[in-house]
């Protein structure tokens, strides 16, 4: 594999804290170390690749995943664990001047669909996933950013004006909110074992530490070529996301940017700690800055707490980034300073020049399709690509907006693309302010 940051960033010191390792054992997949056929070859076991492979298999299509690491290693296993809408960060209006009013309004109810879907799944399957809160909301951190949520106030969602914030127990250093009826949040872990429970019951074979090195056509068939092992297939789905390769396969070099994400957990709160800070409600919320925080009280009353940002990745820069982190939590909730922090840790998010998620299609690459990039947003809508492409697989229309069909485009300056981040991410923070 040939990947943009530094090996470092590939393995287990980012992930190293993290909370959802300690909430559910992995499954023991095995590894792949023999040469099989399948109709369907999934690169990746991560939301994507598992729901791909899962509706694939109930359609009775021989299916195998192949994951680079063990379960839940990637950003599927390591994330907020927000179920909600998003997965562009094109906005709405944006949306509609490039691309029509009507793909921004066809994107708006895929959004909603892939929470449902998420939500459907769930109960289907019968997958306990700590689940809670009804929608979400997002808390002004400025009067300019407050002005902007009552402009962007839809039917359905409810505006929260600063002093109504006590009343629902969403004390902090904001200006108001708004909150949408949809969404939710649950234990990113344990979604992902209970759609890996199901796929693998519907037939699907998961293995695990089997990196797929190289993708080749040789013939009618495609042929994935692991350390140990070997997989043909009619169809190849690619579902790597943020943790994906510049040669596997090719086509894929330059077409995603990778961006990191950093999340921390406390230590159970009491009651009087949550009184103490006015924070009491199980709503999942984040800010309306461009490089935002999101947060949530979890059903065992402890609180996590995230943020984007993070340009590069070594030892020192994530000390760095959980304790900027840490800051940034002891400013927005002050009567918490004293709390302890038991777990932190960070993974990548995936980010593409069009600024929204793509899954379709490889061009020119018959039985080759890809579904990636949800901008850090990927529960649900990575769920709902995974069901597309195993559509688009079987041959049927996957009723997806078309605005994520486009081919994604390649991101200038090639494997050094991450140096256009920093003046990005410096011109965002400026408008934050």
């Amino acid at each position: 594999m040939r990947r943009i940051f530094p090996d470092w960033t590939y393995g287990p010191g980012p992930r190293d804290g993290c909370w959802w390792d300690e909430t559910v054992a992995a499954p023991d997949w095995p590894v792949l170390e023999n040469s099989l056929r399948a109709d369907v070859a999934v690169i990746g076991g991560g939301f994507t690749g598992i729901s791909a492979a899962l509706h694939l298999a109930q359609a009775g299509v021989s299916v195998a995943v192949l994951e680079a690491e063990s379960p839940g290693w990637g950003a599927s296993g390591r994330n907020g664990g927000f179920c909600c809408l998003g997965g562009a960060k094109l906005g709405g209006a944006a949306m509609a001047r490039q691309h029509g009013a009507q793909a921004a309004v066809e994107y708006h109810r895929a959004e909603a669909d892939a929470v449902a879907l998420a939500a459907r799944l769930i109960e289907t399957h019968g997958i306990e996933a700590d689940t809670h809160s009804r929608g979400e909301t997002q808390l002004a951190h400025s009067r300019r950013a407050m002005e902007a949520l009552r402009r962007k106030a839809d039917e359905g969602d409810i505006l929260h004006e600063a002093a109504d914030l006590p009343g629902l127990g969403l004390s902090g250093p904001f200006q108001g909110g708004l909150s949408s009826p949809t969404g939710f949040g649950l234990n990113p872990r344990k979604y992902l074992f209970g759609l890996a429970r199901a796929a693998a019951g519907q037939g699907a074979l998961l293995f695990q530490r089997s990196p797929v090195q190289e993708v080749a056509r040789t013939g009618a068939l495609w042929s994935l070529e692991t350390p140990l092992g070997r997989v043909e297939a009619e169809t190849v789905l690619l579902c790597t996301n943020g943790y994906s390769s510049e040669d596997v396969p090719p086509w894929m070099a330059g077409r995603y940017m990778p961006a990191q994400s950093t999340v921390m957990v406390t230590r159970p709160l009491s009651e009087a700690e949550l009184q103490a800070q006015g924070w009491t409600s199980d709503q999942m919320a984040y800010d309306t800055r461009n490089m935002l925080h999101y947060f949530r009280l979890m059903p065992d009353r402890r609180f996590l707490f995230g943020m984007r940002g993070g340009l590069t990745s070594s030892p020192r820069v994530e000390a760095a980034i959980r304790s900027r982190v840490r800051r940034d939590f002891d400013r927005m909730f002050p009567a918490w300073r004293g709390v302890e922090a038991t777990h932190s840790w960070s993974g990548m998010v995936c980010l593409s020049r069009r600024l929204v998620p793509f899954a379709g299609t490889v061009p020119g690459q018959p039985g080759l399709f890809a579904g990636f990039a949800y901008h850090g947003n990927g529960v649900a809508m990575g769920t709902y690509s995974g069901r597309a492409l195993a559509d688009l697989a079987l041959g049927r229309q996957a009723g997806l907006p078309e605005v994520m069909t486009l081919p994604p485009l390649r991101f200038p300056l090639g494997r050094w693309r991450r140096a256009i981040m920093p003046p990005a991410y410096a011109a965002l923070a400026l408008a934050d302010l």
